[in-house]
């Protein structure tokens, strides 16, 4: 068998030098050069163990080289253009070389296309994002860093990962909080999101699904979802809403009627002081406040329809705004937790923070096309918000939150059971 008297690492080896020799002028140069080199070294590399060395006569491989070819690989700079060997089976047909697979799947330029526009650089700006435009690397016609090619990246990354984390399993996610929440994305097109809160304190987007309006149908869809994604309908949770009427009646009508609904003390206290004038804020916000933060629910309920019956003459509307859910909004008090907690579960603080990530990370869209361009957009804010959550800040206390739950469980579940049948008319 003759040997090979050019080894395969010859020719790498001397562009990483020469490229290093003019190191000063091209840093950038030189890194890239170098990256190339080291491809190419594996993937002949791979082409040996396949084929034996060149110009040999090895029986035993399985397969033999088939001359080269030109390729393009994306990196986070652009895509570049690299000659690459061909091997081919003794049966026939083309073998791919693992080391070029392995580059290929990376897939940098996609990653990076969709990390620049989740951070607000725009498709015209993509080009210049990637490389300097006085850098001595330039980016050339075919690069795929023009606008057209970095959308089609962004839209085809952005679909797969959808697809994945709706389809995600939630059977293993141990529940006990869970915040609905709608965005309008268009005048006819309305976005409802889910985030739930675990025993650990950690907050988890949970899914979200378009919709004309904020209707029941629409937060039907949302929970069945769920459901259907290993959400089990049994376990007693807490859900925390806005104060939508839509809401509420999907949520008693897919866990029961019984499921402890908060309603966010933010947005009624907003409610009703947008309705009144000035001079009433500070005293109406006042007792707000102090009904909320006591420890007896009762003594709450008492507080807030003394402030109603205050407000009867000067604004009915209003006094009767603030009796309106009632219950829902003091339903962290009547399941006994501790303060802190309750001023950490009042609210939709946690789904809100992530409406204003989707709102910033969707700032450059100037026109939706559809629902399906808006669902994509959201999904992939949502799943940005989630690289920043941090754990609920009363997660020390989320076993008082299970305890209660389990406890209203329990109750209702008795009062069913002692309760005697309807009998027809």
């Amino acid at each position: 068998m003759k040997e090979s008297t050019t080894p395969a690492g010859v020719v790498p080896a001397a562009i990483v030098e020469e490229a290093w020799q003019q190191v000063g002028a091209s840093f950038e140069r030189f890194c890239l050069t170098a990256g190339i080199a080291t491809l190419a070294g594996m993937m002949e590399g791979d082409a040996a163990r396949r084929c034996g060395v060149r110009y040999g006569r090895d029986d035993g491989k399985d397969g033999y080289r088939w001359g080269r070819t030109k390729g393009k690989l994306g990196f986070h700079g652009g895509k570049i253009e690299l000659q690459r060997p061909r091997v081919r089976a003794r049966d026939g047909g083309e073998v791919a070389l693992p080391s070029w697979e392995a580059a290929m799947a990376e897939d940098w330029l996609g990653k990076w296309a969709l990390n620049l526009m989740l951070i607000n650089v725009s498709t015209r700006k993509f080009g210049r994002a990637m490389r300097l435009p006085e850098g001595d690397v330039p980016a050339a016609n075919g690069a795929g860093l023009s606008k057209s090619a970095a959308s089609r990246r962004f839209v085809a990354l952005s679909v797969d990962r959808m697809k994945e984390w709706m389809a995600s399993d939630l059977s293993q996610l141990d529940l006990l909080v869970i915040q609905i929440d709608g965005i309008h994305i268009a005048e006819d097109l309305v976005l409802l999101a889910a985030v739930g809160v675990n025993g650990a304190g950690d907050k988890h987007p949970l899914g979200v699904i378009e919709g004309a309006t904020e209707n029941a149908t629409v937060v039907q869809a949302l929970l069945d979802n769920l459901i259907e994604r290993g959400l089990d309908p049994k376990v007693c949770r807490l859900f925390i809403i806005d104060g939508a009427k839509a809401l509420t009646k999907a949520i008693r009508k897919t866990f029961g009627r019984h499921t402890p609904i908060q309603r966010c003390q933010v947005h009624k206290a907003r409610n009703i002081l947008e309705r009144l004038p000035k001079p009433l804020h500070a005293s109406v916000r006042k007792a707000l406040r102090q009904a909320w933060e006591l420890d007896d629910a009762d003594q709450a309920e008492r507080l807030i329809k003394n402030l109603a019956r205050r407000l009867e003459q000067q604004a009915p509307g209003v006094a009767a705004s603030i009796l309106e859910g009632l219950d829902e909004i003091l339903t962290v008090i009547r399941l006994g937790l501790p303060a802190e907690l309750r001023r950490s579960l009042a609210c939709t603080n946690i789904i809100e923070n992530m409406m204003g990530t989707v709102r910033r990370v969707c700032r450059n869209v100037k026109r939706w096309r559809d629902a399906s361009m808006a669902l994509r957009w959201t999904s992939a804010a949502m799943l940005e918000a989630a690289k920043g959550f941090r754990r609920l800040k009363a997660h020390k206390q989320l076993s008082a939150l299970r305890t209660a739950l389990a406890a209203h469980q329990a109750k209702h579940v008795a009062n069913s059971a002692v309760e005697p049948p309807a009998r027809a008319a």
